[in-house]
């Protein structure tokens, strides 16, 4: 590996497989991280010295989010819970989401997750974790996901001014709604914590025979200097999904 990229590869992807053998495949590769973890399975991690860069397990769910009140007493009791677990376990980013729209208008919807984040902030602040929304497209997979385009989430992270917030850049999922993935980086990395790849169309392999090059997206991330991970989210509909993922490693690995 050059070292230039860190590698992980979420975990929901290779469910047909368990942690155990995904933490060995994933080592042979040369990946260091697996995304989409929970406290329950953190000792395999551990166990095969592999580091889990995107924690989960305090959210509600994708489409019950901060961008609604209803949800902050909950989301508050989860994330002031989770936070300690996460730092107490030696790692940094929790994943959180906007939720869906359900009406609500793109300036409610901010004031609405500014609402529930900010008391969350100075817990993440006094353990060093760092709250991370996802950036999802509404268009053919998260229909109607409030946090789907690039501005929107970065203009919340601009109003929270906080280290401890910031965005998970999902290149397949902003290629489908917004396109424009190098300059979008390039403009925007400093609010940006975590990278998921994926093919476009189709969420599968990112190799030919999909529209994004990714060794060009690669080289913009590393000359941005991220020192984050970057994880392979993609379904492998190959013969074999640990080919799959070890040649889009490699691909990343520039």
């Amino acid at each position: 590996m050059n070292n230039n990229i860190n590698h992980s590869v979420c975990r929901w992807c290779y469910g047909n497989i368990t942690l155990e053998q995904l933490c060995i495949e994933a080592k042979r590769i040369g990946i260091t991280g697996i995304d989409l973890v929970g406290p329950d399975e953190w000792p395999v991690l551990k166990k095969h010295e592999l580091h889990s860069p995107m924690c989960n397990g305090a959210e509600i769910s994708l489409t019950e989010g901060f961008n609604d009140t209803r949800y902050h007493a909950q989301l508050f009791e989860n994330y002031s819970k989770m936070i300690p677990i996460v730092a107490g376990a030696g790692y940094t980013n929790l994943i959180c989401f906007s939720g869906n729209r359900n009406g609500i208008d793109d300036e409610t919807g901010l004031n609405n997750c500014i609402e529930g984040l900010k008391p969350l902030l100075p817990i993440a602040e006094k353990h060093n974790v760092v709250l991370v929304m996802e950036l999802l497209n509404a268009r053919v997979d998260h229909p109607d996901y409030h946090c789907n385009k690039t501005p929107w989430g970065v203009e919340l992270a601009k109003r929270l001014g906080s280290e401890n917030f910031k965005l998970l850049y999902d290149i397949y999922h902003m290629q489908i709604e917004e396109g424009d993935i190098i300059a979008t980086i390039n403009q925007n990395y400093q609010y940006f914590a975590h990278y998921h790849t994926g093919g476009v169309p189709g969420r599968n392999e990112i190799d030919e025979t999909q529209e994004l090059y990714y060794p060009a997206i690669m080289q913009a991330i590393k000359n941005t200097g991220f020192k984050g991970f970057v994880a392979q989210e993609f379904i492998p509909k190959g013969n074999n999904a640990m080919e799959s993922l070890e040649r889009a490693v490699l691909l990343c690995d520039v």
